[in-house]
């Protein structure tokens, strides 16, 4: 039996994902049935008028949908407490309640601590747990579940984890990267590590290039405020995309013990290369979106965006090319975009095999497209492989074909959601699908070499129409090496 305290689960986060998320654990029995959940906000609304929003919010947003019977059940455990989150004293009511619930329990409770709030609250946050008493316990768990972005660069993000760490061990601090939770995700490492026919190729010998795309119809929804302080590279790529990176191009650890897995992972995230300002204009495009039309419908440009500033140089779209420089990827090319307000969704991680020599000469390739891995996550998740066979009637021509894996509508219902998978996960100690700090902190090393040059040159900034495939200089990343973006109905030719 557990308590989950949940700090801004009245905002979107927390309405439309982690209460949602919890309910499918309670549904599902993967939640304790005497566990509790407390909610903490700042806006001011009655314990009925809580509950009401929390019934609306599962019967909309639940994979589960909404069942009476469980509700009912459900409702006892939830409560809301709202209190300002610099106030001490809200923290001090609160550790008394949750004490009197594991006095009626007769035993010490384990507590999850979720900041789902604006990053600016997670340092004063934490402080109160300590000076509360909420995080003491030496006969139960204490446990940190903290959302992005991790600090807003390196020196922010040290002195987060300084605060947290003088309050929580780093085995109890769980940093939620949302990606990690998805189940194609996690079957990078099965596809890779359980299938002898992948894993013997997987090196510079046979791959050409890997390419990561996280793309966007959307645009900053009403995160205006945060987005025009963080940017893409902040937002997208510090986190998600060296994560994605980590796991596509790890060595194989030596079990699936979370220590083991970390350690390969940083393994990776260390060998990415630095870059030096002359490097950054050959490897890094950046966008802001303009005015455009998305889906027949006219969209307007960032600086439009209410609160963005009309001279905005914050960046919606990145193109970059890195190198892991180690034994098995050296140069190898890692080319990654990712942006808003795009001409499609799509989350793709694709991996192109070079052309070996054989008994086919060059002509027969000129048509063909390459042999390709590509994992599908978004718009719909999928595996498939392009390899080629003789053209019909032809000995001499290749053509591509494909061999795909779709999930079906009943393997989608049964799986968990991402925050689903990961709450529940922390509540049983495994962190093996979170980020650990020196991941973070590698992972701001790379992005601030970016960061620090482009911030100063504006001329790094081009400029694209909503609803296009993003600047033109993103194209011509990969035409300067003879490549074409893959992925999405884009094959190179």
């Amino acid at each position: 039996m557990s308590i989950i305290v949940v700090f801004g689960g009245t905002g979107d986060l927390g309405r439309k994902k982690l209460i949602p998320d919890i309910y499918n654990l309670y549904f599902e029995n993967n939640l304790p049935q005497e566990s509790r959940v407390v909610t903490v906000g700042r806006s001011i609304r009655s314990e009925g008028e809580y509950k009401e929003s929390v019934r609306e919010c599962i019967s909309r947003y639940s994979r589960l949908g909404y069942d009476e019977d469980v509700w009912r059940r459900f409702e006892k455990i939830i409560s809301y407490r709202q209190f300002d989150f610099n106030d001490i004293e809200g923290y001090r009511k609160l550790e008394t309640e949750l004490a009197e619930i594991e006095k009626e329990c007769g035993r010490p409770l384990g507590r999850l601590f979720y900041l789902a709030t604006s990053h600016d609250f997670f340092g004063p946050i934490v402080e109160k747990l300590r000076d509360s008493g909420l995080a003491n316990g030496r006969d139960s768990f204490r446990r940190l579940i903290v959302e992005k972005p991790f600090g807003r660069d390196i020196a922010s993000a040290r002195s987060l984890n300084a605060v947290i760490r003088s309050v929580f061990e780093e085995e109890d601090i769980y940093r939620i990267d949302h990606y990690l939770g998805n189940e194609m995700i996690q079957n990078i490492l099965s596809l890779r590590f359980s299938n002898s026919m992948l894993e013997q190729v997987w090196n510079s010998s046979c791959i050409d290039n890997i390419q990561i795309s996280i793309l966007e119809e959307a645009g900053v929804e009403g995160r205006e405020e945060y987005y025009e302080s963080s940017g893409v590279l902040r937002d997208m790529v510090q986190n998600h995309i060296i994560q994605l990176i980590s796991l596509v191009m790890m060595e194989p650890p030596v079990s699936l013990a979370p220590e083991d897995i970390k350690e390969q992972k940083l393994k990776v995230i260390k060998s990415i290369c630095n870059m030096t300002p002359e490097d950054i204009g050959e490897n890094v495009v950046l966008g802001q979106y303009a005015e455009g039309t998305i889906k027949s419908e006219g969209v307007k440009g960032y600086r439009s965006e209410k609160g963005v500033p009309e001279d905005s140089v914050t960046a919606t779209f990145a193109a970059l090319r890195l190198f892991v420089e180690n034994s098995r990827w050296n140069g190898v090319p890692v080319y990654v975009r990712t942006g808003k307000r795009l001409n499609n969704k799509l989350l793709n991680i694709a991996v192109e095999f070079k052309n070996l020599s054989s008994v086919y000469g060059a002509e027969a390739f000129v048509d063909s497209q390459p042999n390709l891995l590509s994992i599908n996550i978004l718009p719909e998740e999928s595996i498939s492989l392009q390899f080629h066979m003789k053209k019909p009637g032809r000995l001499d021509k290749l053509e591509p074909f494909e061999m795909s894996f779709f999930k079906n509508q009943e393997l989608k219902s049964k799986n968990p959601e991402t925050y689903e998978r990961l709450i529940y996960d922390a509540i049983r100690g495994d962190s093996t699908r979170y980020a650990g700090w020196d991941e973070i902190e590698s992972s701001w090393r790379i992005v601030e070499d970016i960061l620090d040059t482009c911030e100063k040159r504006k001329e790094c900034l081009h400029f694209y129409s909503a609803g296009s495939s993003g600047p033109n200089e993103a194209e011509r990343l990969l035409e300067r090496d003879g490549r074409r973006w893959l992925g999405d109905g884009n094959p190179r030719k």
